[in-house]
């Protein structure tokens, strides 16, 4: 459980997903749709609706994936990409491809990889396709289409440190093995939802652990 607290996020992280969002942590980010199917407490079994995310993996510390991952995923959104879209300009009229904003949504979730290298994955608007979508100028993102899946999560709020996010972690563990119907099929993962000037007993924090039904 040690390293469970390496997959959690940094204040800077959220900046950018507090754009739209003021001292109380309300933002209008678009967030995976989802149907809850099992509910106790705060914690929850999940069916998500498929999604498109952009993700990047960094070799290295945490720290490391923290601040390279998200710089590389936020130059994506933020016009890093190759637009098929043409913008009609005027005096004169010109048509050229023009680099296309793409909407932050949340959670930014981040994972190991393996023992070396993490994962942070951006879920992208649901607007968009998998041939909609711009291309990343970027090689390092990978741009994938996620599966509907069941998704076990607690929610929790306030600061995360290392004992926090272990013991929420060995609690949603715990939790799920009791319901006997799932199989977990990924580490915990942990998603941040609110920019870091959010007042603590304002903020949604969650860790995540991938599911399947048991045959």
């Amino acid at each position: 459980m040690k390293k469970i607290t390496e997959k959690l996020f940094l204040g800077t992280l959220m900046t950018f997903l507090g754009a739209g969002c003021s001292l109380f942590g309300v933002g209008s980010e678009e967030q995976p749709r989802y149907k809850i199917v099992v509910k106790e407490a705060n914690k929850e079994i999940r069916k998500y609706d498929s999604y498109i995310v952009a993700r990047t993996t960094i070799s290295g510390s945490f720290k490391d994936a923290q601040s390279k991952g998200f710089r590389i995923l936020a130059g994506y959104i933020f016009g890093k990409n190759k637009s098929n879209k043409k913008i009609a300009m005027t005096a004169p009229v010109v048509q050229k491809p023009e680099a296309e904003k793409i909407s932050m949504t949340a959670p930014v979730v981040i994972y190991p990889t393996d023992k070396k290298t993490w994962t942070m994955t951006f879920s992208m608007p649901s607007k968009y396709t998998l041939e909609t979508l711009p291309k990343p100028t970027d090689e390092r993102i990978k741009i994938e289409k996620v599966e509907e899946r069941f998704v076990g999560a607690l929610t929790f709020s306030g600061f995360w440190n290392e004992s926090i996010n272990a013991k929420n972690a060995r609690d949603l563990t715990e939790w799920i093995k009791g319901l006997k119907d799932y199989e977990l099929t990924s580490q915990p993962m942990f998603a941040g939802y609110n920019p870091p000037w959010t007042l603590p007993f304002l903020r949604r924090n969650e860790m995540l652990i991938e599911l399947e039904l048991r045959r």
